[in-house]
């Protein structure tokens, strides 16, 4: 029997331009930074982002096994695989939604992950074919939403809560990200996208704030460097914010139980 992942995470957000990929990679890192095997699926089959923000060339291309099976590519300790690895850089994946589903399926499925201790998920953006294919393929141990504290991605945050209870996958907790700056001359922190959103989603589901990551240039520029910047200032701020998230989400998942894939009924 094929090896599989232990734990299956979801990390979702209700829009794009929330930082979700950012996210993920450095939940990743600080997982792995905690002594666990991790793995990183990048399910954004339109608009993959992993490869660029785990620094892998753009020629790295995964190998094979007996012709079916792919082999994760290795980035900063990771196991990780992308449609970024086996398309061209310029070249847009012109698929409709059932061709991008069966791709993703067929990422999670046909690697080789291993003995993981984690598999999280880099889901796209929204609440359609792809979320509803990984929760009907994939046995989801939970998911985490992203969000920033602005109230149209919070509206859309609460569709991606609402979604995952609806096929009846746990929701870990939250991550609000951008949720304030501090000026680097003075220190003043300073609400940009609006303040205690996250918190007050996270109340109103009664699901875990995981974290709060700052706005914060060094994330921005250590992101384009191909390095998360857990790993590039592990001991900085930034970085035990994310291990601390990391700890809940793991404590988080010790308290499911295991299920089956859902049967997904759009009647209800």
């Amino acid at each position: 029997m094929v090896p599989s992942p232990h734990h299956v995470v979801a990390v979702a957000s209700g829009k794009g331009g929330v930082g979700k990929s950012t996210v993920t990679t450095n939940l990743a890192a600080a997982l792995q930074q905690q002594g666990l095997s991790v793995g990183l699926l990048d399910a954004d089959i339109y608009g993959p982002s992993q490869q660029h923000m785990l620094g892998v060339s753009d020629s790295v291309t995964p190998d094979q096994q007996d012709g079916e099976f792919l082999l994760p590519v290795e980035a900063h300790g990771l196991k990780t695989m992308s449609m970024g690895y086996l398309s061209a850089a310029n070249t847009p994946m012109v698929w409709r939604g059932p061709m991008a589903s069966s791709a993703m399926a067929q990422l999670l499925e046909k690697t080789l992950w291993g003995d993981l201790d984690v598999l999280l998920v880099d889901m796209p953006p929204g609440t359609g074919d792809i979320q509803l294919t990984l929760a009907q393929r994939a046995t989801l141990a939970g998911a985490v939403i992203v969000t920033t504290p602005q109230d149209i991605a919070l509206l859309d945050a609460r569709k991606g809560i609402e979604m995952f209870q609806k096929v009846e996958v746990p929701v870990l907790g939250l991550i609000e990200n951008m949720a304030a700056h501090v000026c680097t001359q003075c220190g003043h922190v300073e609400p940009l996208f609006g303040e205690a959103g996250g918190q007050q989603l996270a109340a109103r589901y009664e699901v875990p704030l995981l974290g709060q990551i700052p706005l914060d240039k060094a994330i921005r520029e250590y992101s384009d460097a191909g390095q998360p910047v857990v790993l590039a200032e592990p001991d900085g701020a930034i970085a035990e914010i994310y291990r601390n998230a990391a700890t809940q989400m793991m404590a988080a998942l010790g308290q499911q139980q295991p299920a089956a894939a859902p049967v997904i009924s759009m009647g209800d």
